[in-house]
């Protein structure tokens, strides 16, 4: 089986490992900065989920062999007990591996998403990274021009500029596989975690200024994870750690001590 690839930071440090998931079009290197932080206590692994990041292309996609990626990582690298920190499509990743295989988890964290069915919401994020040519743009500008003809949000257009490499050839390309994310988009955003109880110790992160987490999903929470809390990040988004990454990493910290 293929491994997801990761960059480790602190490796040498004696905590718990804390595993970190990105969420959808994401990659382990939006982490960068919150890894240095926590990795001066203990190692913390950024994860790219499949078709993602530098970890393998596959037309797979589904919450069950993202959890089966996850529990091969664990396996691989010999990690008795891990905390696992989530963020939207990896929260539910980690949610559904919680309820599922939850045996090594000594702490929970999931940042603003709930374990249930979302609707279909990032249609205009792929019909503009379908729209655009990018085996024929010399340089991210060109690729940002293009996706501007779609998108009017600065922050997501500079998320999906990360994703943008030089190939061998000198061509651009993406480093998420497009073709399976929007193929296989129903099979793992449009689907909740499968019904199960964690009880292990679990923190929810919701941001302040998102509507992932509704005050509706409380009782659907605390059912599955009933030694949990729900804490808001104050002036955040969806994208909590990055909008207000002070006041998050000190509710981490909080938890995780």
């Amino acid at each position: 089986m293929e491994i997801l690839h990761s960059r480790i930071y602190g490796e040498d440090k004696p905590g718990t490992p804390l595993l970190v998931m990105h969420g959808l079009f994401g990659m382990s290197d939006n982490w960068g900065s919150f890894a240095r932080e926590f990795g001066q206590d203990r190692p913390v692994h950024l994860l790219d989920l499949r078709n993602h990041g530098h970890s393998f292309h596959s037309e797979e996609m589904s919450l069950a062999v993202m959890v089966d990626d996850l529990e091969a990582y664990i396996d691989h690298h010999g990690l008795q007990e891990v905390d696992i920190l989530g963020h939207s499509l990896g929260g539910k990743v980690a949610m559904q591996y919680a309820v599922s295989k939850s045996t090594n988890i000594r702490k929970l964290i999931i940042a603003d998403i709930a374990p249930k069915a979302y609707p279909p919401h990032h249609q205009k994020i792929i019909e503009a990274l379908q729209a655009v040519k990018i085996d024929e743009a010399s340089n991210r500008g060109e690729v940002e021009e293009q996706l501007r003809e779609y998108l009017n949000e600065t922050g997501v257009i500079q998320f999906l500029l990360k994703n943008v490499y030089i190939k061998e050839d000198r061509t651009l390309d993406w480093r998420f596989n497009l073709k399976t994310l929007t193929e296989k988009y129903a099979a793992f955003i449009t689907v909740g975690v499968e019904p199960g109880v964690y009880d292990g110790e679990t923190l929810f992160l919701s941001g302040e200024k998102s509507n992932y987490i509704l005050e509706e999903d409380y009782p659907m929470i605390k059912e599955m994870f009933p030694n949990s809390e729900i804490k808001t990040v104050p002036k955040a988004g969806h994208w909590v750690q990055a909008e207000n990454p002070k006041a998050f990493n000190e509710l981490v910290t909080q938890f995780l001590s």
